[in-house]
């Protein structure tokens, strides 16, 4: 049994060299340098900052360009990181519902969302797994409504929009994570790269991270590689119960939002070095399915685990569905999605899905995915 929470896409030789790069300033240094080159703009006066974590990065971007006391509008279909970080700068989260094809926001229902909410001052653009948005909609409403655009590129760093412009490159803020499984993955880190001609000045973040945050940042690797190996002797659930219990991991949606805590120079090495080879295609893949119980239960009867999904839930993970509020009734289509999506896990093989992909046609619904 292997999940994204076991750093499944690490490799023993992957994670070994994790534990033992080394950094100094000039790493950091050197990737704010890429990053402004990358997503900066020569009109415009740019600030870069690297932190702990994505959502402080995210934070950060938000308390950059929003008002305290402005709503944000955010898609249905996200994490409970985001919305933190929306509250964690004296603001509210507005959802907005998705439709299915891309899980993108719903420009019908943006528009409703957007009447009802004249209080909004930036919207969130998320790019879910990879897939990008008609940016150019986008921009339209935002120039109606007054709103700043916020690229949230934890899932789509090395896209590009469908006229052509790399991701990244539009809105007046654009944050990055580099947490477990994201484009950019050291395990956790983040940036942001404010673009805006009156810049509200970001803090250099100074402190280090606190010797418990980085020594897991150093070993979750291998430790997610001896919880994979736990698993074929019936031990995983044990091992992983017990690195829990002392603190040796913790799980993603718990990580911490401090703008005043730094990335670590060894990571910014590693996420330097991920950002000059991004991948050219989306995240992870998606299918809207029928009975999902039924089929990960006979995906599961073939060896394949297919539990850990993106999102099951609208606001994921599903433990904090209270603390995110999330309003069902104006997002029906997104608590659809959530019953239904199921991924594709990144560290199987090719050939090994295909076995698998033709177990889960037979669930598919109508609706199919693209990226045009």
């Amino acid at each position: 049994m292997i999940f994204l929470g076991q750093a499944s896409n690490y490799s023993f030789g992957r994670a070994l060299k994790h534990l033992l790069t080394h950094g100094r300033e000039h790493d950091s240094a050197a990737l704010k340098g890429v990053l402004l080159k990358k997503y900066g703009q020569k009109d415009k006066e740019n600030q870069v900052m690297l932190y702990q974590t994505g959502r402080s990065a995210l934070a950060a971007a938000f308390s950059s360009v929003v008002p305290r006391g402005s709503e944000i509008i955010i898609p249905g279909l996200t994490c409970i990181a985001v919305v933190r970080a929306v509250r964690a700068i004296g603001c509210e989260p507005v959802f907005s519902d998705i439709e299915p094809g891309k899980l993108q926001y719903d420009f019908e229902k943006l528009v409703e969302t957007l009447e009802k909410h004249p209080q909004a001052r930036a919207i969130v653009v998320q790019n879910t797994l990879g897939i990008t948005i008609d940016i150019k909609e986008v921009e339209k409403l935002a120039r109606k409504y007054k709103l700043e655009i916020i690229e949230d590129l934890a899932h789509s760093a090395g896209r590009f929009y469908p006229d052509g412009r790399e991701v990244g490159t539009v809105g007046a803020a654009t944050a990055l994570s580099f947490g477990k499984g994201k484009a950019i993955d050291t395990i956790s880190g983040g940036a942001v790269i404010v673009r805006k001609n009156e810049v509200r000045q970001l803090r250099e973040p100074l402190f280090r991270p606190h010797v418990g945050a980085r020594w897991r940042a150093r070993w979750y690797p291998l430790l997610g590689c001896l919880m994979r190996a736990g698993y074929h002797v019936g031990l995983g659930k044990l091992m992983t119960g017990v690195f829990l219990k002392f603190h040796w991991i913790e799980r993603s949606a718990d990580a911490i939002l401090d703008m005043d805590v730094r990335l670590c120079d060894w990571q910014a090495r590693l996420a330097l070095k991920q950002l000059r080879s991004l991948p050219k295609t989306p995240l992870r893949e998606f299918e809207l399915v029928k009975k999902r119980g039924e089929l990960l239960a006979e995906l599961k009867s073939e060896g394949f685990y297919f539990d850990e999904i993106w999102y099951d839930t609208p606001v994921s993970p599903a433990r904090y569905v209270k603390e995110a509020n999330f309003p069902t009734k104006e997002c029906p289509m997104t608590v659809e999605i959530a019953e239904q999506i199921i991924n594709l896990p990144t560290w199987y093989p090719a050939e090994k899905l295909v076995v698998a992909r033709k177990l889960i046609e037979k669930y598919v619904k109508v609706v199919r995915h693209s990226d045009d």
